[in-house]
């Protein structure tokens, strides 16, 4: 079960999941979206990762804090990807990305001071 004091990470990952699922198809129908490879990519490391966090949290593994500090680094390094285009959908994307950095970042810190 979820520590209660984690849950609005989780909740942010599961958001950035499906923010990332999206952009990836908006960037597919693009009218060129052989120029939005490397934001599709990242799209869908992004969106695997944050399931893999929030599956990590559910289960309360013994690599959340792993798993959870490597999201935060590939979450932003999605959301400087999608902030070089206007499209709302990127926009979108980083903005989910973002948070759901911060409230890993967090998480992770929290967990460690504890320890």
């Amino acid at each position: 079960m979820v520590d209660p004091e984690n849950y609005s990470c989780l909740e942010a990952c599961q958001a950035c999941q499906v923010a990332c699922l999206q952009c990836a198809a908006a960037c597919l129908e693009e009218e060129d979206p052989g120029t939005m490879k490397d934001c599709i990519k990242l799209d869908l490391d992004c969106a695997a990762v944050c399931a893999l966090a929030a599956e990590a949290m559910a289960r309360d593994s013994d690599f959340v804090l792993a798993v959870c500090a490597l999201c935060a680094d590939i979450c932003d390094a999605c959301a400087d990807e999608c902030e070089q285009y206007d499209m709302e959908h990127c926009e979108a994307c980083a903005e989910a990305c973002r948070r759901c950095a911060d409230a890993c970042r967090e998480m992770v810190g929290d967990v460690e001071e504890e320890d």
